[in-house]
């Protein structure tokens, strides 16, 4: 408080824990240089005020005052310092007074001996409970240096009383200022140790403690804050609440007042899960050695502790089925995943539907005006919860607006995440009678919002609409839908993940068993489209795969009377039957896609259709990024492209040189092979005089001398002359390998 004494705190402090030294000569030194201290600030007091004081009659007047020493009990003298010293100490000096007192409880009795160590700890709880009594209030703005300074002293304090006596601040100041204490709690290093902990949990294991209600209040608009400022910065306040509200449920008779709020508390951490996913916190979120127990913990990864932090929520408010069952299901690894986060909150609502848990319809209740706040992943989680509670019967009493129209408006929503929860709410409305038939009016927009959709979520989607799917008449039913499915599976097929290749390529063939006559052109289309992507994927060498795809082209070849050879379906390697491609290719150029009805000149042009969108799906599959399809579709074009010889265009043929020149330098040896091979067999074949040999490729005979024919293009039959583009084509291919 006085300029003069900037560490008049820190001094007194320090001062009166040696007053209850047990060594009566050390006491009687303390207390009468706090006499002296006094005096001192006295005469700055009246140095001020222009007033004459004798020196020597003031010290004896303090010395008396102040004494005498009391060895028998020398707490009523450290009170009575306290009490006179009370004019002088301004916020800093209260803050360093409480520090000081802290210090009496460091190392064990056993360090200066059982007497001395009882005797200052009393000296200390003493200082502690007297100075927050009497001035609690100048201690305010200084609360969190306090609680600071209480955090890192309770490291060096291991008898439990002392420590007892340590965390006295802690509810003592939370008795009158509980929100200022509760910030600075929230500002305590993360994860917790045991001090931390401690100090959370002494806010309601000690008397005065604050209200439990009005502490669980605070948690939770701590926990409904973004972890993300307006400026991008992270926030370590939502994970500390988190932090603490785990150590509060750990006390029982905190159990029963957190019910009160529970649905609010599961949804905002909830909520908090999704905000923290791949979330970096500041530096001071570090993992490092517990006090007690001197261990390096794991690695600290946020959202997991937010995690476990739900999982404590469910078992403290008895939903152990719960959280059973979604340790069995993977649903907590899910729920802390990005791409997974909405199925491991859906697992958890589901299961508390299934269970029956109690607190469901307050929960159901609260989400309705949930699903209209914050941003996305706000939104998303809330919406994940909110599906899976339309199963409820209490649904019936909610608005159509809220339940059915809520879904609708999700399947028009730009995050693919929304569409598959929609798409799940509505089969879960299905379910119900009067529901149904609005339900199945929506099917086509529902298959037509899974365009362009991550193959997971398609396939979680498509899971969900088999139900409706089954319910509904086939004759009755739409094929345009069918068809509109089918274009959603295929691009599919050749995704990374084999899950989902699996998946939609067994669904396709599921979805082909649906369609009836009349064929439309559309379905027609469609599954002549299937054709390449099937083939090709058959021979990627994989057995779970390839036996779906035999089954789904075998339903396709069904539908559309196709009477493909017998090669067609067998899944061995085509580089160990290299005539197999052949006359696959031969009859996917010549088949016949259109009924006999139609005029020759409408089936020509089909074919010819046909064959370039064969072409140029194969072309598609050589920038695949897996070399195995990479190297089928090579094998494929370099058997195609002869079967096309009287319908190639110069345009297609150029497009077919780049890839596979582009394929002979592929990082996989089998694909460059594969490559070298294809362009031999098309030179063979039939285009010897249009195809120029690479330079460097001395290997590649000269197809004019191998097979006896003139170079002259003019001396060739008729129906393998080329025609002057060819020739003008081949000069520049030349031209451009000689610069």
């Amino acid at each position: 408080m006085s300029s003069g004494f900037p560490a008049l705190g820190l001094l007194l402090g320090r001062l009166i824990l040696r007053i209850g030294d047990p060594d009566e000569e050390i006491g009687r030194e303390a207390l009468d240089g706090i006499t002296i201290l006094y005096t001192i600030l006295q005469l700055q007091k009246r140095a001020r005020d222009k007033k004459e004081t004798n020196k020597k009659e003031l010290y004896e007047s303090n010395k008396r005052f102040l004494g005498p020493y009391n060895p028998v009990s020398p707490c009523q003298n450290i009170l009575r310092v306290i009490a006179e010293f009370g004019d002088f100490l301004g916020p800093q000096q209260v803050k360093d007074l409480l520090l000081a007192a802290l210090e009496g409880l460091k190392g064990g009795s056993e360090a200066r001996g059982k007497d001395s160590g009882e005797m200052m700890q009393l000296a200390s709880e003493v200082t502690l409970s007297s100075v927050l009594e009497w001035y609690r209030h100048r201690a305010l703005e200084v609360i969190p240096e306090i609680m600071q300074g209480i955090y890192m002293q309770l490291s060096h304090i291991q008898e439990p009383r002392a420590r007892e006596v340590a965390l006295l601040p802690v509810s003592l100041l939370a008795s009158s200022f509980m929100t200022e204490v509760v910030v600075a709690l929230l500002m305590c290093p993360l994860p917790l140790d045991s001090n931390g902990a401690e100090m959370w949990r002494q806010l309601i294991l000690r008397k005065p403690s604050c209200d439990v209600r009005d502490l669980l209040d605070l948690l939770l608009t701590s926990l409904k804050e973004k972890p993300v400022t307006k400026k991008g910065q992270a926030s370590i306040v939502p994970l500390a609440a988190a932090s603490g509200l785990c150590e509060l449920l750990s006390v029982n008779s905190c159990v029963c007042r957190v019910r009160r709020i529970y649905p609010q508390l599961l949804l905002a951490l909830l909520i908090q899960v999704h905000y923290h996913i791949g979330l970096n916190l500041p530096g001071r979120v570090a993992p490092r050695k517990d006090a007690k127990t001197n261990t390096q913990p794991p690695a600290f990864v946020p959202v997991h502790w937010v995690v476990k932090v739900v999982k404590t929520l469910l078992l403290k408010m008895g939903c152990s089925y719960e959280a059973t069952s979604l340790e069995d299901q993977g649903g907590w690894e899910l729920m802390g995943q990005a791409e997974n986060h909405h199925r491991g909150v859906s697992l958890l609502a589901r299961a508390m539907v299934h269970y029956s848990c109690q607190e469901l319809c307050r929960i159901l209740y609260l989400l309705i005006p949930l699903l209209e706040r914050g941003d996305e992943k706000h939104k998303i989680t809330a919406t994940a919860f909110f599906v899976e509670l339309l199963q409820m019967e209490q649904v019936r009493r909610i608005p159509e607006e809220y339940s059915l129209g809520r879904m609708v408006e999700g399947l028009s929503h730009h995050d693919p995440v929304m569409k598959v929860l929609s798409i799940r709410g509505l089969v879960i409305l299905a379910r119900r009678a009067e529901k149904t038939a609005k339900v199945q009016a929506l099917l086509p927009s529902m298959v037509k919002g899974l365009k362009n959709v991550d193959g997971v979520l398609v396939v979680e989607a498509v899971h969900n609409l088999k139900t409706i799917f089954k319910g509904q008449d086939r004759k009755l039913m739409d094929s345009s839908v069918y068809v509109e499915m089918l274009q959603v599976l295929l691009p599919h097929f050749s995704d990374l993940r084999e899950d989902v290749r699996l998946s939609c390529i067994n669904i396709y063939g599921k979805v082909v068993q649906k369609l009836r006559p009349p064929r439309t052109q559309a379905m027609e289309e469609q599954l002549i489209n299937t054709l390449v992507p099937l083939l090709l994927i058959m021979q990627e060498g994989n057995t779970k795969v390839g036996q779906k795809c035999v089954k789904t082209l075998f339903r396709c070849s069904c539908f559309m009377t196709w009477e493909l050879p017998k090669k067609a379906y067998s899944r061995k390697p085509w580089d160990k039957q290299p005539q197999a491609v052949a006359k696959i290719c031969k009859y996917l150029v010549s088949f016949q896609t259109l009924p006999r009805l139609l005029t020759s000149v409408l089936q020509v042009n089909t074919h010819r259709e046909n064959a370039f969108n064969f072409l140029g799906q194969s072309l598609e599959y050589t920038k695949n990024s897996r070399a195995s399809l990479r190297k089928s579709s090579v094998m494929f074009i370099g058997s195609l492209v002869p079967c096309m010889e009287s319908i190639m265009t110069e345009d297609w043929l150029n497009e077919v040189k780049g890839a596979l020149e582009n394929l002979r330098h592929d990082p996989e040896a089998s694909v460059c092979i594969c490559a070298a091979q294809a362009q031999d067999h098309i030179l063979a074949s039939c285009w010897r005089n249009s195809w120029p040999l690479p330079r460097g490729d001395s290997w590649m005979c000269d197809p004019a001398t191998t097979h006896r024919w003139s170079p002259s293009c003019e001396k060739l039959p008729t129906s393998h002359q080329r025609r002057s583009w060819i020739m003008q084509a081949l000069n520049s291919w030349k031209m451009s390998l000689k610069q």
